[in-house]
């Protein structure tokens, strides 16, 4: 039992550790508007006072600054994203218990978790499907951060940790709330998403589950809040859903979303973005495509305040940043067919931003066109139908936009 961790919390190592992780995750402010630049000057001066409090158990967090931010699928996802102070000593209480709850944790839980990634989870999937057990249980739990039980949740954690300093803390901020148009809201359950803590949360209080689901002998794959389960047959798939369902809403005190929870064969379910395909190989799900084209559409138009150069490195972060996750997929065919399209946004939006037929042919003559090729310049045409001519497709050839940096999922893959 570890009845005095909150010597450990303070300690002068992790401590250090704790501002270095912050000041590297950044992330917006606070209710009171300090910046992770901020924080090193800050403690500087106020460190002893907030270390006697922690030791003295009578630290008060500060509430979280509510923010809604679009979900992939539609909807809003509630954001509580809590001051630079707090989210120091939430990561100094991170650093503490990991190794305390780590050790505990089912294998086949895989969200937030040291050494494991989703690619960790989509590849034991896969080998489960190979395995025959190609049908899967999708368990979408509804708004699962804003609907922890606090009482569950703390009666886990005190299993394992003893100081009253600490869970006392811990019980502070969940309840603490959000600041909400000038006033304090407190929260009776749900522990706020945004904190480095919130993690490691929902990993105790849904270990439940991965317990529950190895004692039924069960192959499944947890990350976070989304769950797969893997079984040999419909039936078998259609009575684990409604057995877990029930088990989830008994012992968890959290509903399963009807809508979006279903089962299916492995091609027809999605999972962390990723589905595995008849052959069982592993593919971008439809959706997680569509929600790149929305992105290829929004990131290529025009209309923007921003600079040639801007627009191309803004694009070169996304799909550096979208190939780093997606280049999993061994199924690639469907994302590189896509990219006759991608620079056809891309010339097309270079031709709306010349500005006219003098603008035009002035920008055609530096890429080296000349004569007929020039009269495009006073086309009336559309952009679009014009990104699709010869004449723009010699401009801006594949050479020249691979040359000014313009990437695509293929470069990416040929590194």
């Amino acid at each position: 039992m570890h009845e005095s961790l909150m010597e450990q919390v303070v300690s002068p190592e992790n401590c250090r550790r704790a501002l270095e992780a912050v000041k590297r995750n950044q992330g917006g402010p606070g209710i009171d508007r300090m910046r992770t630049t901020e924080l090193e000057g800050h403690l500087q001066k106020n460190g002893g006072t907030i270390r006697a409090k922690l030791l003295a158990g009578t630290y008060v967090p500060s509430p979280v600054r509510r923010v809604e931010i679009p979900k992939p699928n539609g909807g809003k996802r509630m954001l509580g994203i809590p001051t630079v102070q707090d989210r120091f000593i939430q990561q100094l209480w991170l650093q503490a218990m990991t190794p305390i709850f780590e050790p505990q944790f089912s294998e086949h839980s895989y969200g937030f978790r040291p050494g494991r990634s989703a690619h960790d989870a989509v590849r034991a999937a896969q080998r489960y499907a190979r395995e025959g057990k190609d049908w899967v249980v999708d368990i979408d739990i509804t708004k699962f951060f804003d609907h922890v039980h606090h009482d569950i949740l703390m009666a886990r954690i005190s299993r394992d940790i003893r100081d009253k300093r600490v869970l006392g803390l811990i019980g502070r901020y969940l309840r603490r709330g959000a600041m909400i148009e000038g006033v304090v809201v407190k929260s009776v359950e749900g522990t706020p998403q945004g904190g480095p803590l919130s993690p490691l949360l929902a990993n105790i209080y849904l270990d439940a589950l991965d317990k529950e689901l190895e004692k039924r002998g069960h192959r499944f794959c947890r990350y976070a809040d989304d769950c797969n389960i893997y079984v040999g047959s419909q039936r078998a798939a259609e009575r684990t859903l409604e057995s877990i369902r029930d088990w989830i809403q008994e012992h968890l005190r959290l509903q399963v979303n009807a809508t979006k929870s279903g089962t299916g064969r492995t091609w027809e379910r999605k999972f962390l973005g990723f589905r595995l395909n008849q052959t069982r190989q592993v593919e971008v799900a439809p959706e997680a495509v569509e929600r790149f084209r929305t992105k290829v559409r929004e990131m290529w138009r025009s209309c923007q305040s921003a600079t040639s150069e801007e627009l191309r490195d803004a694009w070169q972060r996304y799909v550096i940043g979208w190939w780093g996750y997606f280049r999993l997929a061994e199924e690639r065919k469907p994302i590189f067919r896509l990219e006759g399209w991608i620079r056809r946004h891309i010339r097309s939006c270079f031709w709306q931003r010349w500005h006219g037929p003098a603008g035009r042919e002035k920008a055609l003559r530096r890429l080296g066109m000349g004569g007929r090729m020039l009269k495009v310049a006073l086309s009336s045409r559309g952009a679009w139908h014009l990104a699709g001519t010869g004449t723009l497709q010699t401009a801006l050839n594949n050479r020249i936009l691979h040359r000014y940096g313009f990437l695509l999922p293929s470069d990416l893959a040929a590194r």
